[in-house]
Formats: C-alpha cells, structure tokens, sequence
C-alpha cells in the first residue's frame, strides 16, 4: 500500500549530454577499453560480476558490449547501436565502436556546430562507401571460391585477432583450415533455384588436448555416454539404416503427457498403461525394421531395454540444439506424441553408424545417406578459459565466411584500409571543395575542419593496433599502414619495417613515410600492381566493415544530434 501512495520522482533532463563532463568522461573511458583490446596483440579483460559466477577472459567485442553496462541512456544509445551491428555481422565490432567513438571526441575537440559536423560526416560517409564499392577501389580484393588460399586468409585474420585463444602460428592455420573447411561442407553443391539453403556446423568442445587434435567431421557427432549398449553397432549392415525422431518426451510419466484435464478412473494403475502405450510403440518401430531409435528428451529405461535387447541403437537427451541439423541430416519429421501410429514419412535414413572417441567423449558419428550440408567440428583446447573464446571465435568465422557468399569480396586488414582511405578522403574531396561548401551550406573553413576530424578517426583505429609504445606511419605512395617499434632507431627505420599490415607492401630504401597523427602532403593512393605472386597476409570481411563503417558514422550523427535525455527515475 506504501508503495502506491509514495510520490513519484520526477525525471532527470539532461541538457546537451555532450557538454556533460561526467558523460564526457565515461565515453573516453569506454573508448580507452575497446581500443586496448584491438587487434592481435590487444590486452584481454577479465569479465565478471559482484556475486561471483564465470570469469570470462576475452578482447571479444559481443562479450565485451554484453558485459558493459551503464546508468546513463546516452551511453546505452551508442553501446546498443553498436552491439546490433555485432549480433548481425558477427565482426568488426570493436572497429565500429572505436570509429564511433574517435569521431564523437574530435567533432566536439573541433568546436564546430553539431549540425554541420552531422553533414560533413554523410557526405564524407558516402564517398568512402562509393569508393570501396568501385571495381578499382586499392583496398578491395576479390575473393575466388575456385582456390581456398583467400578464405583461410579471412578466417585466420579473423581468428588471430582474438589474443585470448592464446593460439601459436601453426594451430591458428590449422584451426583457420578447418573452419573454411566446416563453411564449404555446410555449402549445398546442387541446390535447385536461385534460393541456396546453407547447412549447419556443430561445435563440440573437447578440453585437455591439443588444438592441434581439432577436425572437422561431415555428419553429425552426438555425445553417447553408454557405451556398453553401443556393441552391437558393427551387426548393423543394411544401407541405409532407418531411423525415427521423438521431440515428446518417453520418460512415462504424468507430467509429460501435455496440457490439459486427466481423468483417472479408480482401481487404474496409470504407470502399467502409459508403459504399455511405450512398449507398443517400440513394437511398432521394431516390425518397421528402425535401427537407430533418438529422443530429444528422456526414455524410460524398459522402452530402452527392450530397443536395445532387439539390436536398436538407442540416444536419449539428444537436447534441442541438436534437432535441426538431424532433421536436416537424416530427412527425419520429429514425432511429438506416444499416443499414435508412426507415420511412415517421418521416418529418416542415416548411411553409416561410426563410434569415435575424443578425450573422455565417446560420440557417434552419423553420416548423411546422400548429399547433406551438415558438419561437426570437434574444437580442442588446452584448458576451459581458452576453448570457451575458441568456440565463439570460430562461430563468428563461420558467419564472416557465409557473408562472402553475398559479397565475395575482402578489404585489406593491419589497419591498411583506413590509412589508404583517409588518404584518398583528403584527396578527393580537396578537388570538389567549392562544389561541396556549396551543396552542404557552410563554410570552407568548417568543412576542411570537418574532413580533418573524420580522416584522423580513421586513422585513429589503424594507431589503435599498436599496444606496445611503437609508432604507426603511413608510406607517402600507397598510403598504407606501417608500425614501428619503439626499440628501433629512425635512422635504422627502413631495414626493420618489413611489409605493411595488410602485407601487400614491401619496405624499400627510396620509400617515404610519415607519422600518425602527423600532417602530411596532400596524396593520391597509388594503385598497387596486382601481381599474383604477392598476395596480402590480412584481409577483413568487406560486408562487415563496411556495414561497421556507416553503423560507426551514423550512431556518431545521432549522438551529435542529441539534445536532451529525459531519464523517468521511477
């Protein structure tokens, strides 16, 4: 009643959130953490919570967004803008962030009006997506699905990003290999129309061993702790073998038998009943000749006697994770109740019945009687808290490899397209500044001002891939990007750069470079002579990034554009 009668408080407004010190200060911060956790050799964060629970250690941006959380709306605004773009791509994620938040902190370091910075930024926005959408755009490599060579190049830049893997070179191609290899199985070869149904890659995580025990199996693996009842399995000769699904639950009892009124008449034993109801069906799939008898939840153990006493390989617990890709696996139709026939369609055929063996997991292995687009990776790792980042990392290697299928085409990582596009930005718009003044309806001086905040952001996420005190530098040709550690004399530079970050670029004597962020002439990017014999080591998914590109402007533009923030304190 208290509760009720008590006065409402009234909500806080807050005036140009942006010119809020305390605002101000926790965007910094957030900025701070995302940018020491870029890149292959960002630092890890240690997640957890103030009443204990899983310590979760990663640089992953989805975990990172997920655990961060904040009182102020404004801030929420930005982490939630950013975290869409992450549950949808799957990548980028802290690229999208630091860009976001780079071009926030230089608009307002610029003095100029919200509004005008909100237009450069468009305009700017759309020249840099036209660009990276052109046929000869520097920074954009074509993917061909004829060789693999590109795609594991993707998924080990995409892989080795992730320092909390805690991977040496050799396991990180090695686990590169199979996830290309896991993306291929789950592409179906003869797809009939125009509308391709992709499969699906199921991870089983084994810990103690050694990445390098890692496979890749086409198939389906199901964890079968009974090894015992599994004898019988080299008897079972006939190809194919049929099967049968049950999503109802067989444990037998009460509970289980669905919503609604039960009537029990008295002097009627329910459990004799319900278990003669199971028995009859396990004579139904035995005179239908069923070899392989599965259930997503329990079976009552006389039900699995008597299968098994009839050389029928019984699952139980299959979970429901695993329905989907048996359906699609076997042609199988899950059966929902006990209390009819089987109908004959839902029956489904698997090819071959196999026992492997990973660690402690005893799985059987299910292979498809036909063309199927179902895999299992078996992931190993040395102990819980580097498997549990593995397994995410290489789930959203799985989805950056299904995008190329969409757009088969990759950027250049090691921070190479940001640098080349500040560049051809400068560039660009230094030719059209009259043209653009006029169209956005501001001054020059503003707009040069504007160009500058937006290209240094840029750059800002290339510098962010150094943690160790080096120097970044951009070379004055092909404007890409350079690190140079901070043990190294400048007069020794140019025998200790190597190649730039993409990898594309070889450090030759006559070269010149520049430090970030430091002015520099005016350049147009040479184009690069594409020479199959040098290739690029990193690559980024081009559908992702620029996807993390216009999220990062436009969750910018709007925060720029907020005025008040009405929070209700109820």
């Amino acid at each position: 009643m208290m509760s009720r009668l008590a006065k409402k408080s009234p909500s806080l407004c807050t005036d140009q959130p942006l010119d809020n010190t305390d605002i101000c200060n926790k965007l910094y911060l957030l900025r701070q953490l995302l940018t020491s956790c870029f890149g292959p050799r960002g630092r890890l964060k240690q997640v957890h919570n103030n009443i204990g629970g899983r310590v979760v250690t990663t640089s992953t941006s989805s975990v990172l967004l997920s655990a961060v959380s904040s009182s102020h709306p404004f801030i929420n605004l930005i982490k939630t803008s950013i975290f869409n773009h992450v549950s949808r791509f799957s990548d980028c994620g802290l690229f999208a962030a630091i860009l976001c938040l780079s071009i926030i902190e230089r608009a307002k370091q610029s003095g100029l009006r919200g509004s005008v910075v909100i237009k450069v930024n468009k305009h700017l926005l759309d020249l840099c997506t036209s660009y990276l959408r052109q046929e000869d755009c520097g920074v954009r490599v074509k993917l061909d699905f004829c060789s693999s060579q590109n795609l594991i190049k993707l998924a080990r830049s995409s892989i080795s990003s992730k320092p909390a893997c805690v991977l040496t070179e050799k396991e990180t191609l090695h686990i590169s290999r199979l996830a290309v290899q896991a993306f291929l199985l789950t592409v179906p070869c003869n797809s009939p129309g125009t509308t391709v149904t992709l499969g699906k890659t199921v991870i089983v995580s084994v810990e103690g061993h050694s990445v390098l025990s890692s496979s890749v199996f086409p198939g389906l693996l199901v964890d079968t702790p009974d090894v015992f009842h599994l004898n019988n399995i080299e008897c079972l000769h006939s190809d194919p073998l049929r099967m049968v699904l049950f999503s109802a639950s067989l444990a037998g009892d009460l509970s289980e038998l669905g919503d609604g009124r039960i009537e029990v008449h008295p002097g009627v034993d329910t459990d004799s009943q319900i278990l003669d109801q199971l028995l009859e069906l396990g004579k139904q799939v035995v005179k239908d000749e069923v070899k392989l008898f599965v259930c997503q939840k329990v079976i009552h153990p006389v039900l699995q006697q008597y299968l098994r006493s009839r050389g029928i390989i019984v699952i139980e617990r299959l979970g429901i994770t695993l329905m989907e890709p048996l359906t699609q696996l076997t042609g199988a139709q899950p059966v929902a109740t006990l209390h009819t026939a089987i109908p004959p369609q839902a029956y489904g055929e698997v090819r071959d019945l196999t026992i492997r063996q990973f660690g402690s997991k005893t799985m059987l292995h299910l292979q498809p009687p036909g063309e199927s687009a179902i895999c299992t990776m078996i992931l190993c790792h040395r102990n819980e808290t580097m498997l549990s980042e593995l397994k995410v990392v290489c789930q959203k290697t799985e989805h950056v490899l299904r995008l190329t299928l969409r757009e088969p085409s990759a950027l250049l990582g090691g921070g190479c397209t940001e640098t080349h596009l500040a560049a051809y930005i400068r560039h660009k718009t230094m030719k059209e500044v009259t043209e653009a003044v006029s169209a956005l309806g501001c001054s020059q001086t503003d707009y040069l001002l504007g160009i500058e905040g937006f290209c240094r952001s840029l750059e800002s996420v290339a510098t962010a891939l150094e943690h160790d005190g080096g120097n970044s530098l951009i070379d004055l040709t092909h404007a890409h990007h350079w690190t140079h550690p901070a043990d190294v004399m400048k007069e020794h530079m140019e025998h200790n750069l190597g190649p730039c970050g993409c990898g594309l670029v070889e450090s030759i004597p006559d070269k010149k470079w520049t430090y970030l962020p430091t002015n520099y002439t005016q350049l147009s990017p040479a184009p690069l002579a594409r020479d199959t014999a040098v290739q690029p080591h990193v690559l980024d998914s081009f559908t992702a990034k620029v996807n993390a590109l216009q999220v990062a402007v436009e969750t910018a533009n709007l925060a720029l554009d907020v005025q008040y923030v009405i929070q209700d304190m109820n």
